[in-house]
């Protein structure tokens, strides 16, 4: 790590976030002139386009630290094609295109079609997205859980923050396909529900829906695993050094894409307009990138011992959220400070290890300095 990087103050790894920040408010308040043409609309949409900008940033707290974890150990190049194709992946391809492809196959419509309807028929657009609600949580859910369990169920891992738990399973891990099977239990268990459930817009149809796209998230996890392996070794043959490349690109764009399904049909709650959507959560999602800049420049990671375990966790819980939701409605504000919380705790468990390893280090030299 460079002088210059361990000099740069905090500030400074937000400045483009900033200056998005800026332009995209500026771009709501003129959308909402454009769409009301009167000052209290203007001023509401511009508190609309704040509000999921608040909302991404604090359901992306684990995202960034996730992410700055993978992409310290991916090479220079693939780091710096992570944070500039990967934005204008996760503004424009999760924020935009996602929902019209939603759409798209949800109406049997073509690509124009469904831009059309969603600047012309936002309602409609929008209750086409939360019908689509029950497979985007199906397999947002378990790719997120897949991601958390995978990281528990590590025998390498020798770090444990919640001891009693973490420990117990490091015992398991060393079965193979336990997390799988994990999974699979879940997946029967609310699929179950669903089917017995007395909900009109559940039941036996719905269940095969849910089950269907939780395989297909299992599976699109698998299958990066398997796909990113190959592709990094490969590159690392080729290279000589032990670094991610495209495979690592092509893990955190699917799980960037996860943890965005939550926050895209999220945002319809607030407002059914695609454009408000995409500004506001592009705003977020600079923040989200400046974030990971600076927990792998910094070495943040290193520093605070727990902060990746209260990631993982915030994760898991997500994904258990996201499962729920296909039961009931949860607001996004509890699952947002839910992990917030979490990452707060792991911060402040962090920052009382470091303070009590100083100490500790204080005493014995102070021991054998009196010797």
């Amino acid at each position: 790590m460079s002088l210059s990087t361990t000099q740069k103050s905090t500030l400074s790894y937000f400045k483009w976030a900033f200056i998005v920040t800026v332009v995209g408010l500026i771009l709501g308040g003129y959308l909402g002139w454009e769409m009301t043409g009167t000052v209290s609309g203007t001023a509401t949409i511009f508190f609309i386009c704040a509000v999921l900008a608040v909302l991404e940033i604090s359901l992306s707290f684990d995202n960034a630290i996730v992410n700055a974890n993978k992409l310290k150990d991916m090479t220079p190049e693939w780091q710096h094609r992570f944070l500039t194709w990967g934005i204008l992946i996760a503004v424009f391809g999760m924020r935009i295109v996602f929902p019209l492809l939603i759409v798209v196959i949800a109406a049997n419509v073509g690509p124009w079609t469904a831009m059309v309807m969603a600047a012309t028929e936002p309602d409609r657009y929008a209750q086409i997205m939360q019908d689509a609600h029950l497979p985007i949580a199906a397999f947002g859910g378990t790719f997120l859980m897949m991601v958390g369990l995978s990281f528990f169920f590590d025998h390498e891992k020798d770090v444990h923050w919640v001891r009693w738990l973490e420990e117990k399973i490091s015992t398991y891990s060393s079965i193979k396909g336990i997390e799988i099977a994990f999974v699979l239990v879940i997946m029967l268990v609310f699929s179950r529900i669903i089917a017995d459930s007395s909900d009109p817009k559940l039941g036996p149809e719905a269940a095969n829906v849910f089950f269907s796209s939780a395989i297909w998230g299992l599976l699109t996890f698998l299958l990066v695993e398997v796909l990113g392996g190959v592709l990094d070794r490969s590159q690392q043959m080729m290279q000589g050094a032990a670094k991610g490349g495209f495979g690592a690109f092509l893990y955190l764009e699917v799980l960037d894409a996860s943890f965005s399904f939550d926050g895209v049909i999220g945002a319809f709650a607030l407002t059914s307009n695609l454009f408000i959507i995409a500004i506001g959560l592009g705003i977020g999602a600079m923040y989200v990138r400046s974030m990971t800049i600076m927990l792998v420049e910094k070495g943040t990671l290193a520093e605070y011992r727990y902060l990746e375990h209260g990631a993982f966790y915030a994760i898991l819980i997500l994904s258990v959220i996201m499962y729920m939701q296909s039961l009931f409605h949860i607001p996004e504000v509890i699952t947002g400070l839910g992990g917030a919380a979490l990452i707060g705790i792991a911060l402040w468990s962090s920052i009382r290890y470091n303070r009590n390893e100083r100490a500790h280090e204080v005493a014995e030299e102070k021991q054998a300095a009196e010797v």
